[in-house]
């Protein structure tokens, strides 16, 4: 096999192909992303060890009695009062799911998913990759005990900060397309994790307060929308007005019976992606938005919530060996490893089939292979599902715990077996490729910049990095 197909090889006729090399603006784009993740990723990693090494020492009591620890009020039936591992999982991620709506606004307006072409593989793939992991845990769990199928729905996500984090560490070199459609791929999945969320796990609905939340959301979208009017060019002052409101909104959802992260996603959704450049604002208010909170999700509210939610004692080699012969932990690391690739990997090659589309040449199937792999991290959304499904005092809300840890440490693993050697060979073409560079540093492999005028890059970063 030649690590670069010859023009002679191109068919007269040029089928339909999927993943092709972006421009070089889409490369740089995907790098700042992949840069900003690791770090985030790295962070969260280190909350999740320092988790499981408190939750396994003799300090155990000490973190039990912290997470445990309640803070806040009741108002009469209005509940404020959370321990503070709820306060993260409820209110701390409520800023992941918040900075994930404002990403899938802007992919699905501005970005990769408003053209329905581009579109249509990733959100696919996603599918399967939720459809397939799901169906395996429920055929390994149905004859397990009492209550493990409540978690179907654990194996079904894709953790974006860990999963790009390791894409950064192994595949520096390959193709754009491949880490785009990681990237894609694991926004649509968060939207698919946000609705299991809403409408499986939503007990006890209280319509009042939902009905109450339309107010505050409705003065959000309001000062949201007429920002750049009452700020004028510096509109990322808006927060000042938004975030009372948003808090607002978070504590009715938070007694309405609909979990309080979904709150963060119908926020997000009010605030506008496109400036209208009238007041010389340079930037839209989701992309100086997402641009400051970023930081505050990854390095503070992810990891915060990891460390409360990883931290599970495994009771020594015995209790360990004991959680993963459990149906529970034994289908979220098969749905997460398996169900991930034959899902992901079998949704992509129906639908090409399907629409006599073909990969691009520069890619193989080896290489989607190797992304499901990465995408079987599950790890904050998973275990906020464990969260979810299983009582803390259940045997089984331990197992499910240990079975998403071991999973993504797995998923880990096989991708990068798949995709180190995979890297290695795409570097070699990048070394070949930048020796036919232009005069501007740009290597020729690239597609033509599309004509554009002035404005923001593709993911809304400024120039050099600098702040909004």
């Amino acid at each position: 096999m030649n690590d670069h197909p010859s023009p002679s090889t191109t068919p007269a006729r040029r089928s339909e192909r999927i993943l092709e090399r972006g421009t070089y603006r889409e490369y740089l784009r995907i790098e700042q992303i992949l840069t900003r993740e690791t770090t985030g990723g790295l962070v969260l990693l280190a909350a999740t060890v320092l988790a499981l090494i408190l939750a396994n020492s003799p300090a155990s009591g000490a973190y039990e009695a912290l997470r445990d620890q309640h803070v806040g009020v009741d108002i009469g039936d209005f509940h404020l009062r959370l321990t503070l591992g709820h306060w993260a999982a409820d209110g701390l991620l409520a800023i992941f799911f918040f900075l994930a709506g404002l990403e899938l606004k802007m992919e699905f307006l501005t970005g990769d998913l408003r053209s329905p072409g581009k579109a249509l593989v990733p959100m696919v793939a996603a599918a399967g990759g939720v459809a397939v992991p799901a169906l395996l845990f429920v055929a390994i769990t149905a004859a397990g005990p009492p209550g493990a199928l409540q978690g179907w729905a654990i194996p079904a996500a894709t953790d974006i900060a860990f999963a790009l984090a390791v894409l950064a560490l192994l595949g520096s070199h390959l193709p754009t397309a491949l880490r785009t459609f990681l990237l894609t791929l694991a926004i649509v999945d968060d939207l698919i994790a946000i609705i299991i969320i809403a409408v499986f796990y939503t007990a006890d609905l209280r319509l009042g307060y939902l009905a109450l939340a339309l107010i505050p959301i409705a003065l959000y979208a309001l000062v949201a929308h007429r920002a750049e009017w009452l700020f004028k060019k510096h509109y990322g002052a808006a927060w000042l007005v938004l975030l009372p409101l948003g808090a607002i909104t978070w504590a009715l959802f938070l007694n309405s019976g609909v979990h309080a992260t979904i709150a963060g996603v119908v926020l997000a959704f009010m605030i506008p992606v496109r400036s209208r450049s009238r007041y010389g604002a340079r930037y839209s208010l989701a992309q100086t938005f997402e641009h400051r909170f970023r930081p505050l999700s990854t390095g503070i509210a992810v990891p915060v919530f990891a460390f409360f939610s990883a931290g599970v004692a495994v009771g020594g080699v015995s209790g360990l060996l004991d959680a993963w012969s459990s149906p529970v932990a034994i289908g979220i690391v098969v749905g997460l490893v398996a169900g991930k690739i034959l899902g992901i990997v079998g949704a992509t090659f129906l639908v090409t089939r399907l629409r006599g589309a073909h990969l691009d040449p520069d890619i193989r199937w080896v290489d989607l292979v190797g992304m499901a792999g990465v995408a079987g991290i599950g790890f904050t959304v998973s275990l906020l599902v464990t969260e979810l499904s299983f009582d803390p005092s259940d045997p089984l809300h331990a197992a499910a715990k240990v079975g998403v840890l071991t999973a993504s440490v797995l998923a880990a693993v096989v991708g990068a077996a798949v995709l180190l050697p995979r890297n290695r060979r795409y570097r070699r073409i990048a070394e070949r490729e930048a020796v036919d560079a232009d005069a501007d540093g740009v290597p020729d492999v690239f597609a033509p910049e599309p004509a554009a005028g002035p404005g923001p890059a593709a993911d809304g970063t400024p120039p050099g990095g600098g702040a909004r």
